[in-house]
């Protein structure tokens, strides 16, 4: 009897099973764990190139035009701002709405890709999360200048005072403070511990003495152990669940601010899952801008490849489509309903005085972004980066639209005015992107923009059937 040969089974090497899905690999070149530390860890521990300090120089400024425009707005009043007595939201709320849509890609990134176990977000998840962090803080700006009298602020928390003042927890304004402190502080903490690993190999690969105690104190004790992964990666599971349904409710609580008035235009149940969508779809165009940019200027085109950049345009020409979907139903909506008022609101927003704003969002933000069905744009840098920067510009402009347009023709026609921004809602607007610019260009100099300890699993080098050699696989950086 003769004896039967094993089985062979031929395992397909990963360059192999992307060539099969007809797809790039996610990680490019022939970077092994030690490479890859190297040069993630270089443009932390290494002088900055030039163009960074250009950058950054640029940042600081509009920054200061932002602190500028705050102290004069405090010692003035909100009076400089181009508001009225009908059009009491504009630049303020729009500014406010437009950078908390920003910070949901770096949640749904994080989490919700972490959850469904989508290796491509591994090399953008750390400078999306840390995106989510500095947009957030863009967005709090907005409603306390919006007080005027900004060192009452503190009334806007449920704060035992002398005066016996609490909030009124059935405004949705009160619901925003704590969706959008809640998404702040679990945003933060889930992209801390993200970090820990990494700033770990950052301590130990410092020679300045001072960089190797600030690490060292950042990273917790971090030592590599078993214990220690394991329960990282409990805390990261649980953070990811913390952090999944936030994506949902905050933009759906920040809806609720306009859904639940009786404004015309305005009161509408597709507000909530309608700005979820906007605000996934801004996100995810800020991510691509941000990522075509540090992926030139760092080197890291093997790490950050156009197959990451090609599948967050699949997300954003997606959500485009969902939003563009949600305009077509608003107009359904006001024609079905028979109201007179609904009617007259958004025949005003098509045709009336800011009809030149309304097509804007409608060009940037349906039909610009349905190039994107076409793989030649999809994975063209330069096309790419025109259409995100378009993207936000009419992100911008949906939020304008949707506020401007819906209080300049109230009720009384008496009332009806026309809405114009002063120099200082500009500067200010414009200031708060020197802010937002300033922390990505500290965070990306001075802490790692991508997660070295996650890149390892997906690099070739971490395949076992890969062409790299099992010592190679096995080397710690």
């Amino acid at each position: 009897m003769s004896a039967t040969a094993p089985l062979q089974v031929d395992h397909p090497r990963s360059s192999d099973r992307a060539a099969l899905l007809d797809e790039a690999p996610l990680v490019q070149g022939k970077d092994d764990f030690r490479s890859l530390t190297d040069k993630v860890t270089g443009i932390v521990l290494n002088k900055p190139p030039s163009g960074w300090l250009i950058l950054f120089c640029l940042a600081v400024s509009l920054l200061l035009v932002l602190g500028g425009s705050l102290v004069h707005l405090v010692g003035t009043g909100i009076g400089i701002w181009g508001l009225n007595t009908t059009v009491n939201w504009a630049w303020d709320i729009t500014g406010f709405v437009f950078w908390v849509g920003i910070g949901h890609a770096g949640t749904l990134i994080s989490a919700i890709l972490f959850l469904f176990r989508q290796k491509w977000r591994t090399s953008i998840n750390r400078a999306a999360e840390a995106m989510t962090i500095f947009a957030v803080a863009c967005a709090a700006i907005y409603p306390v200048a919006h007080l005027g009298r900004i060192w009452f602020a503190h009334w806007l928390f449920p704060i035992p005072n002398q005066m016996s003042i609490w909030p009124n927890f059935k405004s949705p304004l009160l619901w925003d403070v704590f969706a959008v402190s809640t998404y702040a502080t679990v945003s933060a903490l889930f992209w801390f511990v993200g970090l820990i690993p990494d700033l770990a190999t950052l301590r130990d690969r410092a020679t300045s003495r001072t960089k190797q105690i600030v690490f060292g104190i950042l990273c917790l004790g971090w030592r590599g152990s078993h214990r220690h992964w394991l329960h990282y990666e409990k805390a990261y599971l649980i953070f990811a669940g913390l952090s999944t349904p936030l994506v949902l409710s905050v933009h759906t609580i920040v809806s609720f601010d306009f859904a639940v008035s009786i404004v015309p235009g305005w009161h509408t149940t597709i507000f909530p899952p309608y700005f979820v969508a906007g605000a996934i779809f801004s996100g995810f165009a800020m991510v691509v801008t941000l990522m075509v940019f540090a992926r030139k200027a760092f080197g890291l085109q093997g790490l950050i490849t156009i197959r990451h950049l090609e599948n967050m345009n699949k997300v954003i020409v997606a959500t485009g489509t969902m939003v563009g979907y949600a305009y077509g139903m608003e107009l359904f909506i006001a024609w079905y309903s028979g109201n007179a008022y609904e009617r007259f609101a958004f025949a005003n927003r098509i045709l009336g005085p800011y009809a030149w704003a309304y097509w804007t969002m409608v060009s940037c933000n349906v039909i610009f972004p349905q190039l994107f069905w076409f793989k030649k744009v999809r994975t063209s840098i330069p096309a790419m980066f025109i259409i995100s920067i378009l993207v936000n510009i009419g992100m911008w402009f949906e939020r304008f639209v949707i506020i401007v347009t819906s209080l300049h023709r109230d009720f009384l026609p008496s009332s009806w005015t026309y809405f114009r921004p002063t120099i200082w809602d500009m500067s200010t607007f414009f200031g708060s992107f020197g802010l937002f610019f300033t922390l990505f260009l500290l965070f990306v100099r001075y802490l790692p923009m991508v997660a070295i300890s996650e890149v390892k699993g997906i690099t070739p080098a971490a395949d076992p059937h890969g062409s790299h050699s099992n010592d190679e696989a096995h080397h710690a950086a």
